[in-house]
């Protein structure tokens, strides 16, 4: 219902994205690396030989790129845009408090501030600091990165803050008293570990950790759960649950609602997006009969709320719900009979609306949608013959998305967005759904002579895939045009407009094109618009992106000189595919925080959780997939390649720098020219702070403004 909230991160253009998504089972043989493959030293991530290596070839990228006239602009032009005291305070509602994570100038790692919601909807609120997290890392001489805090519900005071040294996944764990703005002397520490948290009640937490020998899968994350009681060695904990090495990872959540109910919910992710959920009963560990493939789980008025995204057909029904809908089943039927239960449906999907998010106030469910990727958003009110929907008043051709909702009272915050749309925060009353602005981004761009389309593609197959294209209102259809095309293509993320003060002002007012292109394996169409790109069915969404990229052409929007591409994560394996598989069509590629050793990717960092995606080298048909697709196999000698961008960090422990190293390597073995930049800190990310990643964007720019506008 829950599964294990990792996956991977999504290093959008100008912003970074990171996706909650279930993990993936390793399945048969263990994957290692090929014996063959002569640039397997590079996987010793900080190993003398490996760095020596980076810092030559960062030296040698930097050299052309951070000399070039343009780049003291962008970068003074990135971090303005960063460091702008007038961007929006992102809100996070607990009672009648806002609370806030900002960086700054003064702040490079940042500071928890709070302030009251009534000071938030001032144009100059009186911020108080909870957490300085520059002053901790000072003083632990660690280079923290904040990763967020776990709180016991429902006044959230009591929490785990969770630490990690430079953005990597694995972290320490302290308790920490949000009321007073401290830590709690002799509180929870957990040390550093990949590890999930969760509260049961003041005194007692549900932790998984690695334990020591033979409690982490292969995937590299727990799978034995433990109950910790305050005052107690950590060591002296008690095994309550466990899952199995082949997992993905086991862990627990506490579901709670307003009216006084709660459930505690054991959890095994057994493989990317399937994952079996467990209540404790006094006859033991009871499985729920609910599809595997179920997420987004909530508790409001007594009713267990889930997304499945398979159909379903219940215990004991002859009515199948449909994949993409959510459902209810009543709390007491869980507790009555874990296996048999009696779901009603809250939204079923359409041809053209899917659901997008869902979260939930004292009183009401708040839905929002994609409507053919168009922003729509809802409050459903509980009634005993089921719910009523009522939509709240968003404009056309925007992004919509739940920023926060208060579990005391019926408040919630929700962000507007579009490509050349400011950002705004809108505070909503659930009860009355109503919306009152809060906030609007200044604008950091001028975007009044530009204008944005939607369009349509026809892949090799026949599907239409739909793009968005931002440029000037003048432009010349004459294949000229400098232009940059981004996808994703994955893990049912869906991309949607926003607003990027980096993409406006590095790109769009010199003159550039921006194309963001919904492929599939993305979610923008429900479960089957990514579950049609799975595993052996992945050259569909390459086939996509190949033919957004013709379109476009077609068009004579651009032409392959004047055209590049842009993705991270699994987007930088796209990236990488489209290089090696469509060379000719573009003339700037880059590839952020990459998979693109497909062959090897299993053994690396945390690899083996995404085999559900991509499918396992154990499985021959899947091998001999990966093989024909991996770009670190598919890179030939005696090609002409575009010069492209490699962009990635050290402390990178999700996807890992591994990839981008090696792919690099066999490119310069070829002769291949290319650019290479690797930073240390930032995890799975542009950087770990607002310089850094200034300089990331800048960097980029440059790159991308040398290819295809000089």
């Amino acid at each position: 219902m829950r599964g294990r909230g990792l996956g991977l991160g999504v290093l959008a253009v100008g912003v970074v994205l990171v996706v909650g998504l279930h993990l993936a089972a390793q399945q048969g043989v263990a994957a290692t690396a090929p014996a063959t493959d002569k640039y397997a030293w590079l996987e010793d991530v900080s190993g003398d030989r490996s760095m020596a290596w980076v810092k030559a070839e960062n030296a040698r990228s930097a050299k052309v790129l951070e000399t070039d006239p343009r780049y003291a602009e962008y970068l003074s032009e990135a971090t303005k845009i960063a460091e702008d005291p007038r961007r929006l305070a992102t809100p996070d509602l607990e009672g009648d408090d806002v609370y806030n994570f900002w960086q700054d100038a003064e702040h490079v790692r940042g500071i928890l501030r709070k302030t009251s919601i009534a000071g938030y909807m001032t144009a100059d609120p009186k911020w108080h600091t909870v957490l300085d997290y520059d002053a901790l890392a000072a003083k632990d001489n660690v280079k923290w990165v904040r990763e967020g805090m776990d709180c016991l519900y429902p006044e959230d005071m009591d929490c785990m803050a969770k630490l990690s040294a430079g953005g990597e996944d694995a972290e320490t764990d302290r308790e920490f008293d949000l009321k007073a703005g401290t830590f709690v002397e002799g509180g929870f520490v957990l040390p550093h570990s990949k590890q999930d948290v969760a509260w049961v009640d003041k005194n007692t937490l549900l932790v998984g950790r690695d334990w020591g020998a033979g409690t982490m899968t292969k995937s590299g994350y727990p799978f034995v759960v433990k109950e910790w009681k305050r005052g107690t060695p950590l060591d002296s904990a008690k095994e309550v649950f466990r899952g199995q090495d082949s997992d993905i990872s086991a862990g627990a959540y506490t579901l709670n609602d307003a009216q006084g109910h709660s459930l505690t919910v054991f959890y095994r992710g057994v493989t990317t997006f399937e994952s079996e959920e467990f209540i404790s009963t006094p006859g033991g560990m009871k499985q729920l009969g609910i599809p595997k493939k179920t997420e987004g789980a909530f508790l409001l008025d007594g009713r267990v709320i889930f997304t499945i995204n398979e159909d379903w057909t219940p215990a004991g029904l002859s009515k199948t719900f449909k994949q993409g809908s959510l459902v209810e089943v009543k709390l007491a039927n869980v507790l009555k009979d874990p296996e048999h239960l009696k779901p009603r449906v809250v939204f079923e999907p359409t041809a053209q609306e899917f659901l997008a998010k869902v979260a939930t106030t004292k009183t009401r469910l708040l839905v929002t949608t994609l409507d053919h990727v168009q922003g729509r958003a809802y409050v459903y009110t509980p009634s005993a013959e089921g719910w009523t929907r009522k939509p709240l008043p968003v404009p056309e051709n925007v992004s919509v998305d739940l920023v926060s909702t208060n579990n005391l009272d019926d408040r919630f915050v929700l962000s507007i967005t579009g490509f050349l749309t400011p950002s705004s925060l809108w505070l909503g009353d659930a009860a009355k759904a109503t919306m009152t602005l809060a906030k609007t981004q200044p604008a950091q761009f001028d975007a009044s002579h530009d204008v944005v389309e939607q369009r349509e593609a026809t892949s090799k197959d026949g599907t239409k895939v739909p793009y968005f294209v931002v440029h000037r209102k003048d432009l010349k259809y004459d294949g000229t045009n400098a232009t940059l095309l981004n996808a994703y293509g994955g893990f049912q993320v869906s991309e949607t407009p926003s607003y990027s003060g980096n993409i406006g002002k590095l790109w769009l007012e010199h003159g550039g094109v921006y194309v963001l292109a919904n492929i599939r394996g993305g979610g923008e169409f429900g479960p089957a618009w990514h579950e049609a790109g799975l595993k052996t069915h992945r050259q569909q969404i390459y086939d996509d992106f190949a033919a957004v990229g013709e379109d476009l052409i077609a068009r004579k929007i651009t032409s392959p000189s004047h055209l590049g591409i842009m993705g991270g994560s699994n987007g930088g394996l796209l990236m990488g595919v489209e290089m090696t598989q469509h060379p000719e069509l573009w003339k700037a590629v880059v590839i952020q925080v990459p998979l693109l050793d497909m062959l090897g990717y299993e053994h690396i960092a945390a690899g083996a959780s995404w085999v559900g995606e991509y499918g396992s080298v154990s499985v021959p048909a899947e091998r001999a997939f990966l093989a024909s697709i991996s770009p670190y196999e598919q890179l030939k000698p005696g090609v002409k390649y575009p010069e492209p961008l490699i962009f990635t960090t050290t402390k990178d422990d999700r996807v890992g720098p591994q990839h981008a190293r090696k792919f690099a390597a066999k490119m310069e073995e070829f002769g291949d020219p290319f650019f290479y930049d690797e930073i240390i800190e930032g995890g799975h990310a542009a950087g770990a702070d607002l310089k850094e990643k200034a300089k990331t964007w800048a960097t980029t720019y440059v790159y991308l403004s040398r290819k295809l506008m000089d």
